[in-house]
């Protein structure tokens, strides 16, 4: 089931993607292909992404200080010409050092670290802490990311929706006036009427094409957070639902989304690699022991006597051990300072947490809210409704007056632009709930 909606999705995708391709003007999309398409052409996204990479590749390089290192070099040297060292005997005279004027020489050397005073152990275990708290930086860039996608997505379909309102309220006004005119020639209805009504028109035709240039900003708004081309034609087939989402009270919300919320887990994460960096402020007071060993292959080899011009090979081995006696307290103030910086990073975390506790109520209470007020719009626009029925049969039959008809038509705006306001409203403070209770 879980691999068939995988490759559903997929599928999805790659026709979007096509879309895009060979047609750069109009697109369908549902919500969620519009946050997939998001996540995929996403810069923000994709530079978080290589912070981890790069966290990740420097738990790799910390850890590989406490394996043994193997190092290779090799040099040649020429030496100034010298007369030669002789002895002179009874017997003779002979060089005791011969004139060897160059020199060449390779070395191995092979060292492996015993203990280093918890400095390895505290560097790897801070790094290590220190990416965890990368990623889950990035886990939160990728929630901000959803909710800007969704915000953007149902900006447009409200956009959308109140321009509908507009297009029809414009058409059912044209009737009115055509109403108005047949009753004008029939006797029962003045021209101030009309005109009060052709007012009304110019006023509505007004707020049409202030809603349609709303819904294109609304349309390059969307393109943007989503990176796809500005100019695309997008149309949203998905809708507002009205249906009411089943949360846990707010006392249990809040005490999940302390718990794993990315920016909770990043600041705890720092906390601990804080708590390691004074591990590995303290490792100075200690010894630092190491193994070595170095193989020589030289030309001529000093360690060889008498010296010849040819390669001998030799090698050493031996243990290390080096102490900082005495630095001025050098190590004292960088633990001092290790210790505030992690106190620093225990503060953060709680008022981290103070800030999603306050958070998630008040978006707790606003999602409340929000579901009361389709409730009320939804009551609100069949009442306008039925008023604008009945008033609308009275002006044909001249019961009425043009200023009865144009409240009853500015009501009816003014109900459906609501209700589609407080849809959407609604949408958007179950995002903003299910953002900050880390879905």
């Amino acid at each position: 089931m879980i691999l068939g909606k995988i490759k559903a999705t997929t599928i999805a995708i790659i026709l979007v993607t096509a879309s895009l391709s060979f047609a750069q003007e109009k697109l369908q999309l549902t919500i969620e292909q519009a946050v997939e398409i998001g996540m995929q052409n996403s810069k923000m996204l994709h530079s978080s992404l290589m912070k981890v990479k790069g966290a990740e590749a420097k738990v790799k390089e910390v850890s590989a200080s406490r394996l043994p290192s193997l190092k290779l070099s090799a040099r040649y040297t020429r030496l100034s010409e010298v007369d030669p060292f002789v002895i002179s005997t009874p017997f003779g005279s002979f060089p005791i050092a011969p004139g060897i004027f160059d020199t060449w020489g390779a070395q191995a050397s092979l060292s492996q670290p015993l203990f280093m005073g918890f400095r390895i152990i505290g560097n790897i275990e801070m790094n290590e802490q220190l990416s965890n708290a990368t990623n889950e930086e990035y886990n939160k860039d990728k929630s901000e990311l959803v909710f800007n996608v969704k915000s953007a997505y149902w900006s447009l379909f409200k956009a959308t929706q109140f321009k509908k309102v507009m297009d029809e309220t414009v058409d059912q006004i044209k009737a009115h006036v055509e109403d108005a005119k047949n009753l004008e020639k029939a006797g029962m209805m003045t021209k101030n009427d009309i005109l009060k009504l052709e007012v009304q028109l110019s006023n509505v035709m007004y707020q049409q094409i202030e809603a349609e240039n709303a819904a294109k900003l609304a349309m390059v708004a969307l393109n943007s957070t989503i990176g796809i081309a500005l100019n695309t034609q997008i149309t949203i087939t998905s809708t507002a639902t009205l249906k009411e989402s089943n949360f846990d009270e707010v006392e249990k919300l809040i005490a999940d989304a302390t718990q794993i919320r990315p920016e909770v887990k990043a600041a705890d994460a720092r906390v601990k690699a804080s708590e390691a960096g004074i591990t590995l402020a303290k490792s100075s007071w200690y010894p630092q022991v190491s193994l070595y060993g170095n193989y020589y292959y030289n030309k001529p080899n000093q360690r060889i006597m008498p010296t010849q011009n040819k390669f001998d090979a030799t090698w050493d081995a031996g243990v290390n051990l080096s102490m900082n006696v005495w630095d001025w307290m050098t190590t004292a103030h960088q633990t001092d300072q290790a210790e505030a910086q992690a106190a620093q990073a225990k503060d953060g975390l709680g008022m981290i947490k103070d800030g999603i506790t306050l958070e998630v109520t008040q978006n707790y209470l606003n999602m409340k809210q929000a579901y009361k007020k389709v409730t009320l719009a939804e009551l609100t626009v069949q009442q306008a409704e039925e008023n604008m029925r009945v008033t609308s049969g009275k002006f044909k039959s001249g019961l009425v007056t043009s200023s009865e008809v144009i409240d009853a038509e500015t009501a009816l705006i003014s109900a459906k632009t609501n209700l589609s306001a407080s849809t959407v409203d609604c949408e958007l403070a179950k995002a903003k709930l299910d953002k900050s209770i880390g879905k």
